[in-house]
């Protein structure tokens, strides 16, 4: 009886934690990211922006925990050089953090399907950029869409760490005890200025992980059979990818043409990083290429 009541006090014991820990972070990232009144938070709305007479359409596709507003300034760029660009908001992501916990790998790859969808019903040539996880979503897009124009891959999230895939494995029981566990933002933007914009929860659960996980193997997986011209931009200074991870890669891309480009000064999120410049001219270039090379296929 004594061990049974010591087994049911525990248990108890552990609920009451993990109901504290989990409303203690909600309410710490509600405070620093209030959800508007449509339930998104102010400035991680979708994005659509509309060039007259565009040759082609894009599709950013944001990362993992985060927004379209490390897109945005990429967006508005691209859409000056004539593009027609949308960045859609993936399921969970710039709302409330319980939102997002109850999102899913599946729910993500198909906002991913249905954003390129909907541009290619506008438009007769569409290309991907993905950041992160956006760059793990349009690999595996890509994979599926041979005639897609271009792709672009920014720091994609294609190979996950041991460390990653222990928490995998052990995350049943971890978020047992802890639902929310903490990420590595301050980490991922080096510039000061720009990290304080950020619009990045800072947390993710055990369950999540193991979601981005499962996308990372998927895309991994679909590497070989992307056939669009490749552009691969990282970071030598990337807390999450690393430089061999990216190189492995590019690798096993199948794309006749692909390019990988590597910087140095920015962290993992380099649209908005001290490199966003570079990358932005290393965007524009390649996709202005697509579309160029159509238009000199068709007159």
């Amino acid at each position: 009886m004594m061990v049974l009541t010591g087994i049911l006090a525990t248990a108890v014991a552990l609920w009451i934690w993990r109901m504290w820990h989990r409303g203690r972070v909600e309410r710490l990232v509600a405070s620093r990211l209030p959800p508007g009144p449509r339930g998104i938070i102010t400035g991680a709305e979708p994005l659509a922006l509309t060039a007259p007479g565009a040759p082609m359409g894009v599709v950013l596709l944001h990362g993992f925990g985060d927004t379209p507003q490390t897109l945005a300034s990429l967006a508005r760029t691209l859409c000056a050089a004539g593009l027609d660009v949308d960045v859609p908001l993936l399921p969970g992501h710039g709302r409330t953090l319980r939102e997002f916990a109850s999102s899913n790998g599946s729910e993500w790859l198909a906002a991913a399907r249905a954003a390129h969808a909907a541009m290619r019903a506008r438009h007769a040539r569409v290309a991907l950029v993905g950041l992160s996880l956006g760059g793990a979503l349009a690999a595996a897009v890509a994979a599926e869409e041979p005639e897609l124009a271009a792709l672009v891959l920014l720091a994609p999230y294609i190979e996950a760490p041991l460390l990653y895939r222990v928490l995998v494995r052990a995350a049943p029981a971890i978020g047992m005890v802890l639902p929310y566990v903490g990420g590595e933002g301050a980490q991922s933007i080096l510039d000061p200025a720009a990290r304080e914009e950020a619009l990045a929860y800072g947390a993710t659960t055990p369950q999540l992980v193991r979601e981005l996980v499962r996308v990372a193997d998927v895309a991994r997986a679909s590497l070989a059979r992307i056939t669009a011209p490749t552009l691969y931009v990282q970071s030598r200074e990337d807390n999450r990818i690393t430089e061999n991870v990216a190189r492995r890669a590019f690798a096993l891309l199948g794309a006749p043409t692909k390019k990988l480009e590597m910087l140095s000064g920015c962290g993992h999120v380099l649209t908005v990083d001290f490199c966003r410049e570079r990358v932005a001219a290393l965007v524009s270039e390649w996709l202005a290429h697509a579309a160029n090379d159509h238009e000199k296929g068709t007159a």
